[in-house]
């Protein structure tokens, strides 16, 4: 599959926070309470700006210059300190904590009620569903009151199956089970700690896994060898997570990221007991505008190596016996993207190319080395987004959307199809773990706004569908909750823009009540409405949620997708204030109780829309906010930077430098009223570097004319995903959604 841009993570977090995450398990609110109690009462919000006075950071005039002659003064540049260092950067941070410490202190009690709801709804002791690989059932699993997940194994055996293996783990018996990584133990006296990714050798015997310290994302690998329980000395630094063990069961392929930019370069191999100097260069990526990723094929036949930039791709593979020499699937062509996996005897092939823009799916022969041997298998459909594709012995499972909705379309090898049914109008649906190719057996996950995760198998072979397992929820009661699926008109006059919504049941359309609306809208990346046990405590105090589906994500195809960058990219920005104009117009929100909130490239849009229609929004939520987009674009040293050229455009380039500063949320800041904001960052990004929002926050604070509080918030031991473990960051939402609540006058239950 297409590597997914690192920017992007913390917004697929962000919509689904806590919704496969086990946590407390103590009484949840009663679900059956007044169904709208913010609509029944109003509450004036708190003098909480009159709390502190903000730190004000001092300004020194640095000149930003392009290549073609435009200049523009950064009096805040100097808040950049690449090493996190510099004793009058970290006082100013720590300045802004104290400040934000102080402006909530009155809504401590908010936040503590907000947290033991979240945590209440939250089965502590959970587990993950089991899936079966080479002899052995893996899974995760937490234990109540602690905050990093146990993974571990069971050898398969007679009378084990994957309920069986559930209905141990619910009973606490962990008898006969094998534990690969307590992260607990790994993670105990750090401030940051997180497992990254890991893999078993073929021979079931070893363990390779990469550790994060602190949240900037380059890696350390270690080796545990399973049998004995010892950890092996050696260790390789700096690296990406991507990790594949040869057939050999001794040698490991990894990628060297770049200790500047973050880049990955290099595919290494590794030897077990040799020194780490001596690994091998197996591939050097030239080019900086792409990302790779490596792994094996579904078959376990090749290893691959998978280069992908914003618009093209290039697959190298190899045999898993033998990895000497990798050969090139196809040569990389810019506007031709493909991922391909291999079973049997052929290459499966999902493509672009030929202008399917929607994509297609082909197949090649195994030695195939261009694009001219492929034969298209399923042929491109403009309505009908193809996103990937699960390869097995009988059929493929293909994951497609249309229609703002996503599906998974069954094609068995007579060339019949059907499609896996949906249980609601508005739902998310997607491939989960299928390791077995052999198997009749198909896994997918299904969730709502309303319904909780829920995994399900399909015999695609008698229909048969069998739940294995859904999200537990304490005191939770689906039924007291409604969600709908509405579409906004675009101020073109002729754009749909999909919005799904969710509220307690009881709900009325009066045009009274608190409104939050979340979007993304960069990067392809589709937002899709999924559960959210944290989102259950705004909707028990009358708020409505609203996902705005807005261009520059890939929810209506790919042309969503490429109306919403580059040159499209206002397209983005004004959706949103579009569908917060059709949603009050419907009565779905007050005009004066809307909360708007995006994460990194999310950050971004609610950035430009406060600059563009502060009026219409009452708070603010901004995490990891990408701020700052022409001066980072400008600098390839900063991560991510020569990767997203094709997704911003290159403001070394005047057409691009033109636009971009159009819309770039720090440069367009003037002295106006803005909304109240919350915004938040991790000292240790590496996707959006603390200095852009804490640039931003120094100069709105210099031109902002409101008397609305603006909070600044840094995990000093913190990246692009904020602290680790599962309770911490419940108690970071906590805190912002206080903020947000005393914002909308949402009285205290």
């Amino acid at each position: 599959m297409k590597t997914i841009p690192l920017l992007i993570a913390t917004s697929l977090l962000m919509t689904t926070l806590s919704a496969c995450q086990p946590g407390n398990d103590a009484a949840a609110p009663d679900a059956t309470a007044s169904a709208n109690p913010a609509q029944a009462e109003r509450a004036a919000p708190r003098a909480l700006a009159n709390a502190a006075t903000p730190p004000d950071a001092g300004k020194r005039d640095f000149a930003v210059k392009a290549p073609h002659g435009a200049e523009r003064n950064d009096e805040y540049y100097w808040l950049r300190d690449d090493k996190r260092e510099n004793p009058e950067v970290l006082a100013y941070l720590n300045a802004e904590n104290a400040y934000a410490d102080a402006v909530l202190a009155p809504l401590k009690g908010v936040e503590n009620a907000l947290y033991d709801e979240i945590v209440a709804r939250i089965k502590q002791d959970d587990s993950s569903v089991p899936y079966r690989e080479r002899g052995y059932w893996y899974y995760t699993r937490f234990e109540t009151g602690k905050d990093y997940p146990v993974y571990a194994r069971r050898a398969d055996a007679e009378g084990v199956d994957a309920l069986s293996i559930q209905r141990a783990n619910d009973a606490a018996d962990f008898n006969g089970e094998q534990v690969l990584l307590d992260v607990n133990v790994l993670a105990a006296g750090k401030d940051f700690y997180q497992v990254g990714n890991w893999e078993v050798s073929q021979d079931n015997r070893l363990l390779a896994y990469a550790e994060d310290l602190n949240g900037r994302r380059q890696y350390t690998i270690r080796f545990i060898d399973l049998e004995t329980g010892e950890t092996l000395p050696d260790q390789i630094v700096g690296m990406s997570a991507s990790l594949v063990w040869g057939d050999d069961n001794r040698t490991l392929f990894y990628i060297e990221n770049d200790p500047e930019t973050l880049l990955s370069k290099r595919v290494k191999k590794h030897v077990l007991g040799t020194p780490v100097g001596q690994d091998v260069l197996v591939y050097e990526e030239p080019d900086d505008s792409f990302y790779m990723g490596i792994g094996r094929t579904r078959d376990d036949r090749f290893i691959i190596i998978h280069s992908s930039s914003t618009v093209a791709d290039e697959l190298r593979y190899a045999p898993a016996a033998d990895p000497a020499r990798f050969t090139v699937l196809a040569p990389r062509a810019r506007d031709v993207e493909y991922d391909a996996d291999h079973l049997g005897d052929r290459w499966v092939i999902r493509t672009n190319a030929g202008g399917a823009t929607n994509f297609k799916i082909a197949e090649a022969p195994s030695n195939a080395t261009s694009r001219e041997q492929w034969t298209d298998v399923v042929a491109h459909d403009a309505n009908v987004f193809i996103e990937g594709v699960e390869l097995f012995d009988g059929f493929m499972a293909i994951a497609e959307r249309s229609d703002a909705l996503e599906r998974i379309r069954l094609r068995k090898a007579d060339g019949s199809e059907e499609h896996v049914k949906a249980d609601e109008s508005a739902y998310s649906m997607g491939l989960s773990a299928n390791p077995e190719p052999d198997s009749e057996w198909l896994r997918y996950t299904y969730t709502s706004m309303t319904t909780p995760a829920t995994t399900y198998e399909l015999n695609v072979d008698t229909g048969e569908r069998r739940e294995l397992k859904q999200q537990p929820v304490p005191g939770y009661d689906p039924s007291q909750y409604v969600t709908e699926r509405v579409w906004a008109p675009a101020r073109d006059g002729s754009t749909r823009i999909p919005v799904t919504l969710v509220y307690r049941k009881g709900f009325a359309k009066d045009g009274t009540a608190p409104l939050l609306q979340y979007g993304y809208g960069s990067y392809g990346a589709s937002m899709d409405p999924g559960f959210s046990a944290t989102n259950v405590s705004l909707l028990d105090r009358g708020v409505v949620y609203a996902l705005a589906h807005i261009r520059g994500g890939q929810e209506m195809g790919r042309k969503w997708y490429d109306d919403g960058k580059l040159l499209n990219k206002i397209n983005t920005f004004t959706d949103f204030i579009d569908v917060t104009d059709f949603l009050v117009k419907e009565g779905y929100g007050a005009p004066d109780r809307v909360a708007a909130y995006g994460g990194s490239a999310g950050g971004l849009l609610v950035g430009a829309i406060a600059n563009m229609a502060p009026e219409k929004y009452n708070v603010i939520l901004s995490q990891v906010p990408f701020v700052d987009v022409v001066t980072t674009m400008l600098d390839p040293s900063i991560p991510l930077t020569t990767n997203e050229y094709d997704e911003w455009g290159n403001p070394e380039q005047k057409e691009f430098y033109d636009y971009i500063v159009q819309y770039s949320p720090y440069d367009n800041l003037e002295a106006k009223a803005y909304p109240a904001m919350f915004v938040g960052t991790g000292l240790w990004d590496s996707q959006v570097q603390y200095w852009e929002p804490a640039k931003y926050v120094a100069r709105l604070r210099d031109l902002n004319t409101s008397d609305r509080p603006v909070v600044f918030r840094t995990n000093m031991e913190a990246g692009h995903g904020g602290k680790s473990g599962r309770f911490r960051r419940f108690r970071e939402v906590s805190e912002m959604y206080a903020f947000m609540l005393d914002q909308l006058g949402v009285p205290e239950r």
